[in-house]
This record gives C-alpha cells, structure tokens and sequence, in this order.
C-alpha cells in the first residue's frame, strides 16, 4: 500500500492523528512563535510531517498554511515523507566517496529494497540517505545510525548492524 494512502483513509486514524497533533498544540498554547517545536514535536510522533496535519496545524496557530509548509520545507531537519524508526545517513563526502561508500550504500539499497527515489522501507524501519558530509573524514567511510556514528565501515559490517537492528526489533 502506498504510504500516502494510509494518512487520513480511516476516521478513527484521522481522529487520533489530530488528537495528539491538538495535544501538541495546547502544551504550546497554540502559540505561533512555537511553530518549530512544534513541528519537532509533530515529526517525532510521525516519523514525518504529513501534509494535512501541516494544513491543520495552521488554524490554531493563526497562521496561513502556507507559513507552515514554508517552514516545513526551509529546514532540512523536517521531512514530508515518511521515515524509519532508524535513519540510516551514508556521508558520500569525498574522503567517505574515495573509500568506496558507494558500495556499501549499494548494499544497503538491495539488503532492504530501497533506492534513491523511495528511500523508507515498507514496513517504516529503515530510511536510507546521503549526505554530503558527516564531519568525521578520518573514520571514513562513515554511517551514522539515528544518533549512532559507524566509522571505517565496509558493505559487509553495513548489513551486520542492520541484522542487529532487525533482530533486536524482531525480540521487541
């Protein structure tokens, strides 16, 4: 099922979904001037921003929806689609790139069925991303896990801390 389709399909979900988005919103006070925690607080219940509550939270807070979808989109810490439980941020920065990072996010890519254009996994455990630099050159190549930094990694030791991700979850 497509991931856009699951948001706001079913009235109990919908109701819920705006229930803890009001929750959000009152330990605020409905206060505009909080319009980034909130959407901190939005995106660490949902993984992501979805666009209807993006569209609703501009009510309560006095705002045009389209100040909130700027926001929404000007920072690169908040996203529009959904993402794992575990974010999986490959540097592809140039001492990480001459390393050959490229094929451990090749690995990555076919170990959990994703790629460049879909990059969250279908079950919602696994988002995979590039970024340009991760700031740590000298452990390169480097895999930063949620918070969690993987230095001097090989495509091998990418898919082991993946199991170790996948059977700790299975345990769960």
């Amino acid at each position: 099922m497509d991931q856009g389709t699951m948001i706001g399909k079913t009235p109990a979900l919908e109701t819920q979904q705006f229930n803890t988005v009001c929750e959000i919103l009152r330990r605020n006070h409905n206060d505009p001037a909080r319009l980034i925690p909130i959407l901190q607080q939005v995106q660490k219940e949902y993984r992501y921003l979805p666009e209807e509550v993006l569209k609703f939270i501009a009510t309560p807070l006095r705002l045009r929806p389209a100040q909130v979808y700027g926001v929404a989109t000007f920072y690169t810490h908040f996203s529009l689609q959904p993402h794992g439980k575990y974010t999986i941020r490959l540097c592809d920065g140039t001492a990480c790139h001459v390393r050959r990072s490229t094929g451990i996010l090749n690995a990555l890519y076919e170990r959990l069925g994703v790629d460049e254009e879909r990059k969250t996994t279908g079950d919602q455990l696994f988002t995979v991303e590039t970024v340009s630099c991760l700031g740590a050159c000298g452990l390169a190549p480097v895999m930063l896990v949620n918070e969690k930094v993987y230095g001097q990694v090989t495509p091998e030791r990418a898919l082991e801390i993946i199991e170790e991700i996948i059977a700790k979850e299975t345990q769960a």
